[in-house]
């Protein structure tokens, strides 16, 4: 998607002792449905990928709701609800600033949620991961952290495109809707892509340049100490997936021992949009351990 033009006495005991019963009976209730079968929080972190906003988990939202999750969608600044005058917002933005945002989210919950991360939010949830804030970890079409280069011709044509842009690390880039379409709306149904590309912003050149040219970074932002990361770990990709490719995706899945891979036929990068969303989400839900 790149182009330029792309977080209470005595007095009344016996009452009060009633009262507070059911209070108690009615806060134990309320806690069941935040809290796992081992008393862990059911608190899951959603963080979003690079243009798009908490907006693209609605789907997901639904089914982990429905059973029992508290579910939060951040939005990083300058983007989603908060996209207006994103493009002095994100000048100089980077993914370090992106970071600290949602960790500030995250210290705000029980210990340890879920974190669920898409395309570059799950570049982020590593990260967070590895600093011991996530009790599982779920990466969905991961953005590439540094250490992993481009594996597809597709890939490798996104990076040129953006060394076309001069200086485009001091820029904000706004979307384009024919690279979208390419890119990550080629599974969303034609009728509904410009409905999604609607709801994208623009995105920091900084970020772009600390994730695809992490090489010629000194602040090494893309960076993740993957040894440090000792949660479980779900990643999934798309088959059609042209901005992260299948082989990218394994990549980042490689270093985590235990980790599961799943390839999804049929679907591309916005695996929260896309038809099917329900039948994904479902499926990740199953697999959290308890």
């Amino acid at each position: 998607m790149i182009r330029r033009a792309f977080l209470q006495g005595a007095a009344a005991l016996a009452v009060l002792s009633s009262v507070a019963g059911a209070s108690r009976a009615g806060d134990a209730t309320k806690a069941q449905t935040r809290m796992g079968q081992e008393g862990m929080a059911k608190d899951i972190v959603m963080l979003h990928g690079a243009s798009a906003g908490g907006w693209c988990f609605d789907t997901f939202r639904g089914v982990f709701e429905g059973d029992g999750w508290t579910v939060h969608t951040p939005d990083l600044v300058g983007h989603g609800s908060d996209k207006d005058g994103a493009d002095r917002k994100l000048v100089g933005v980077g993914l370090a600033e992106y970071r600290a945002d949602f960790a500030a989210v995250l210290k705000t919950l029980p210990p340890q949620p879920v974190v669920l991360g898409h395309s570059m939010g799950a570049l982020l949830a590593q990260q967070l991961a590895a600093s011991g804030l996530a009790r599982a970890l779920i990466l969905v079409s991961p953005a590439p952290h540094a250490g992993i280069l481009p594996s597809s011709d597709s890939e490798k044509n996104l990076s040129q495109s953006l060394m076309g842009i001069p200086s485009f690390w001091k820029a904000v880039i706004n979307p384009d809707f024919d690279l979208a379409c390419f890119y990550s709306l080629n599974r969303v149904p034609k009728d509904r892509q410009r409905a999604v590309f609607d709801k994208f912003g623009p995105e920091s050149g900084l970020a772009y340049f600390e994730m695809f040219f992490w090489m010629l970074d000194e602040r090494r932002a893309a960076a993740v100490d993957t040894g440090a990361v000792r949660c479980p770990v779900l990643c999934l990709s798309g088959i059609d997936d042209n901005l992260v490719s299948l082989a990218t995706a394994r990549a980042t899945a490689l270093p985590y021992r235990d980790a599961q891979f799943w390839q999804e036929a049929g679907h591309g990068h916005m695996l929260p949009v896309e038809p099917g969303a329900d039948d994904i989400a479902r499926r990740i839900a199953a697999w959290i351990p308890t």
